[in-house]
Formats: structure tokens, C-alpha cells, sequence
């Protein structure tokens, strides 16, 4: 018994609906990043799930460059969360103004 299409589109649209929520409610940079990250994965498992169905690899080769895309993300998001920790104590989205310049 092999699951369809429809399942793995169900299970990827509530992680994308868990990360656009986490987005919207955290204030924790470190969260708000985990939950983009859960975003791209889900968009991941959609091109997945179309690329088996369909017979292509289009998908796996989207797949690959979201994942790299993804990474830069993260190094450079980081960079800018320890940047900011090492001259604040506490880092809230709300509360960044450094930013402007």
C-alpha cells in the first residue's frame, strides 16, 4: 500500500501552514529562521511528491537549489543573529532597529 499524491500534498501543506504560523507568532530569531526552513522543506516535499508522480526530474533539480539556496540563508542569518547577540543581550524581532543604516 503506497500512499498518493494527495497525501504527501496534505502533509506538506500543514508543515507550510506550522511554519507560516511560527513566522507570524515567534519573535525569536533563531525560531522565525527554523520555521522558514520548515517552509522551503515543505515546498521541498511538494516538488518531490510531483516529480515521482510525473516521471521528471524537474522537481529533484528545484529541490536541489532550494536546498542551496536554503543553506545560504542559514550561514548568512546566522552571521547577522551572533553579529547582533554579541552587542544586545536579548534579540527580539520587534525591538531591531540597527538595521537602518
Amino acid at each position: 500500500m503506497t500512499p498518493d499524491a494527495s497525501s504527501y500534498l496534505i502533509i506538506s501543506a500543514i508543515l507550510f501552514t506550522l511554519g507560516t504560523v511560527g513566522v507570524l507568532v515567534r519573535r525569536d530569531p533563531l525560531i522565525i529562521f527554523m520555521c522558514i526552513e520548515l517552509m522551503l522543506n515543505s515546498v521541498n516535499l511538494t516538488f518531490v511528491a510531483f516529480s515521482h508522480y510525473l516521471s521528471s526530474a524537474d522537481g529533484l533539480i528545484f529541490v536541489f537549489m532550494i536546498m542551496t539556496v536554503a543553506a545560504a540563508e542559514v550561514v548568512v542569518g546566522l552571521a547577522l543573529i551572533v553579529s547582533i547577540f554579541r552587542t544586545r543581550e536579548d534579540i527580539d524581532v520587534d525591538q531591531l532597529d540597527e538595521m537602518h543604516g
